[in-house]
């Protein structure tokens, strides 16, 4: 197209009242206008209106493109185009409405104003285009007179810096916010520091040139000034003293700020800033621009705001001590230990991770006192310190060192010789044992987040090994681990969803060949269909205290079914119930037994309670008293999988149960060797219990158990484990 043949007498009024120019265009202040057209007789028009303009004090440099790909491509390649003249109609009819749209993609291009116009405003009505687009104007090139593509323009710029200054401040203070949260020392001060110089730069409306100097100590002693921060030519001067920067006029004018502590203004902006420690420092900015008063004040507003922010990282470098250094020791604490093994590869060769616990440390507090035990922890990193030159030691624990060094020397034979001498402590000669826990990181790898859990895992692994002794950590014990909270979690799960349910397996009177009670067995069909046996997660649950919850579920369910089998007339069985050894060491556990009688309206010589023969014999005056408490509101007890254990007889007469269980594994001997079985039946006898044989799979053994005398058996060889609903039926199968 060709604007100046097709529209003469409309566009050639840009051309009116041009002035004459020959001003020089600072091109590193200029402001930066986009021409986008594809008649090059509109790009001279453009340059000739617009030549010599001046805009807030700053020249216009004019870019061209001359289609839509070219200006993708400059808005992509320049910085700090201000302003894109973008005709719609060039390559297409709405090719200027499509780079509208590509240009608000590109990242950081929001600040970048567009000013609109065509030849042909049909293509894009103006309502619609202003509606949808964002624009700062759209004008008809006809429209566009000298004067009014310079309101416009003007216009644009304005709004465009205002964006710049914003955009500028914001990121000052993320710096600033991000400096204040930062608990490392030194970044944390240099990252403020830097912020400082671009925030104060952004308020000047200046480009970040400028450097922040320390004046440490206080009025007493003034030591050599250091740089902490710098922006621009000056960044190579970081950590270095004052005294290296190679301009005289900007040192002096930095050394009579702290001199003089006031803000100065000539020669640049040195801004003073004093701390509540005593600290000084001066930032310092290049600016050939005065400084009129009303922004005086406000640098002064600013300087004493960024006073406080720098007292506050210092209050943040004391707390980054406490939170990473041990107060007793002074070497790196647990969390300062976690950052060094995720940070260091290991490039010069292996590395090991290890956690040393010091045995019967918390016995030595008790006994010998806390000042002896504070004096014990010394001289072990005192040894530990003097031998492992190249590693790093830590107290992640009361009584655990971390060590984290080369495989040379942290090793298990290395380790366990250290504590093959005594230890001088206060004058004495004590000998120390310490269990350990190694893992081995892999060469030029960040090591594992879950090097600590592995390590504590290796550790625990020693401990019920031996105490003393050391153990790497393998796969074999991650894998193990790894399914342990697996079964953890779907344990968890299971109880949110009441996954867990009963099974009920019939135990026979050998003299009436009747059903004479019930087992209640858990079980657990996990979510991927699998049976998972209560060998296998019910120690789980137990050692995750989980298991008094699901106790608790078993004995109400077990006693609801026992009410719903008594209201169809099978009043005469006796539901034999589990219960784990944390479930009687609940305050509430007959008191909570009472209410859940009571809630299903269930007989309590109708309930019989299984404890295992260990838990007879831990603590047995107490289970003694417990016991007692529950035969006394009518509640049976009986000793299971008895014989098993490793409990004295005696406690047999002690303990108040009514009955013994005779442990499968000795019905399944009976037909090579039957010696057991009868001692438990004459013990039985004897002491006036009832024998119950469990596991009795054939008629053989059913009938040696019937000649012995044993008085009930349960086993497949009457019913396997049955759901409700097969129970009822078993149950009018045998019944009649």
């Amino acid at each position: 197209m060709n604007v100046i043949d097709n529209n003469e007498n409309e566009y050639l009024s840009i051309l009116e009242d041009s002035v004459e120019t020959g001003l020089e265009v600072n091109f590193r202040k200029s402001w930066k206008v986009l021409v986008v057209d594809d008649d090059p007789d509109v790009h001279k028009a453009t340059d000739f209106a617009l030549r010599g303009l001046m805009i807030e004090d700053r020249p216009i440099r004019l870019i061209h493109a001359y289609s839509a790909a070219e200006a993708l491509k400059l808005i992509t390649d320049t910085r700090d185009i201000a302003v894109a003249i973008l005709d719609v109609v060039m390559e297409t009819e709405d090719a200027g409405l499509a780079v509208i749209r590509q240009i608000r993609q590109l990242p950081g291009s929001q600040s970048l104003r567009i000013i609109l116009r065509t030849g042909q405003p049909g293509y894009a009505p103006e309502l619609d285009t202003i509606r949808h687009f964002d624009i700062n104007d759209y004008k008809t090139k006809s429209e566009l007179t000298r004067t009014r593509l310079y309101t416009s323009l003007t216009t644009a710029i304005r709004s465009y810096n205002q964006m710049k200054k914003i955009d500028e401040m914001r990121s000052g203070l993320e710096m600033v916010v991000k400096a204040s949260t930062e608990l490392n020392q030194k970044r944390g001060l240099e990252l403020f520091a830097a912020g400082v110089v671009e925030q104060l730069c952004a308020l000047l409306n200046i480009e970040p040139e400028g450097l922040i100097c320390a004046q440490t100590g206080g009025p007493e002693d003034k030591g050599s000034p250091r740089i902490i921060a710098a922006a621009g030519r000056y960044s190579s001067l970081i950590e270095q003293p004052l005294t290296n920067l190679d301009n005289p006029a900007i040192r002096g004018a930095i050394e009579r700020c702290l001199r003089e502590m006031c803000n100065l203004y000539d020669e640049g902006l040195s801004l003073y800033f004093s701390t509540k420690n005593g600290g000084e420092l001066v930032a310092f900015v290049e600016t050939d621009e005065r400084i009129e008063e009303n922004n005086r004040h406000l640098l002064e507003v600013f300087g004493s705001n960024m006073a406080v922010g720098f007292d506050n990282v210092v209050l943040y470098e004391r707390l980054r001590d406490q939170a990473y250094l041990d107060p007793l020791l002074r070497i790196p604490n647990l969390n300062k230990m976690l950052e060094l093994i995720s940070e260091s590869p290991g490039i010069n060769g292996d590395r090991c991770f290890a956690v040393i616990d010091i045995d019967d440390f918390s016995s030595i507090n008790d006994t010998l006192g806390h000042e002896f035990g504070d004096a014990v922890l010394k001289e072990v990193y005192r040894t530990l310190r003097d031998n492992l030159n190249e590693s790093v030691i830590s107290r992640i624990n009361s009584d655990t060192f971390g060590l984290l060094g080369p495989a040379s020397e942290v090793n298990a034979v290395k380790l366990l010789a250290l504590f093959d001498s005594p230890f001088p402590i206060q004058g004495n000669e004590l000998r120390i044992s310490a269990t350990i826990g190694l893992v081995a990181l892999e060469k030029g790898k960040p090591a594992d987040p879950e090097v600590l859990k592995n390590a504590n895992l290796a550790l625990k692994q020693a401990k019920h090994t031996k105490r003393g002794s050391a153990v790497y950590f393998s796969d074999e014990m991650g894998n193990i681990m790894r399914d342990r909270i697996h079964l953890l979690r779907g344990i968890r799960s299971a109880i949110e969803s009441q996954k867990f349910f009963l099974v009920y397996q019939p135990k026979i009177s050998l003299d009436t060949g009747k059903p004479s009670g019930l087992e209640a067995l858990l079980r657990w069909q996990n979510e991927e269909g699998e049976y998972i046996s209560p060998d296998y997660f019910i120690p789980l649950a137990e050692q995750s205290g989980l298991m008094v919850i699901i106790g608790n579920h078993v004995l109400r369910s077990a006693c609801w079914q026992l009410s719903r089998l008594r209201e169809q007339g099978y009043t005469s069985l006796v539901m034999s119930i589990n219960v784990s050894q944390l479930q009687l060491q609940e305050a509430d556990f007959v008191q909570g037994l009472e209410r859940i009688l009571q809630d299903y309206n269930v007989p309590p010589d109708k309930i019989e309670l299984e404890i295992t023969e260990s838990i007879a014999a831990d603590d047995p005056r107490k289970t003694r008293d417990l016991l007692l408490k529950i035969r006394e509101i009518g509640v049976n007890i009986a000793i299971d999988d008895f014989g098993t254990g490793f409990s004295s007889l005696s406690i047999l007469k002690y303990i108040p149960a009514g009955r013994l269980k005779i442990d499968r594994s000795f019905i399944l001997e009976m037909e090579q060797d039957d010696s057991i079985a009868r001692i438990i039946l004459g013990l039985g006898r004897n002491l006036g219990m009832m024998v119950t044989a469990e596991g009795v799979e054939t008629g053989d053994q059913y009938c040696a158990l019937r000649d012995l005398g044993c008085q009930e058996a349960q086993g497949w060889f009457f019913s396997k484990p049955l759901e409700e609903e097969a129970l009822y039926k078993w149950l009018r199968t045998v019944f009649g």
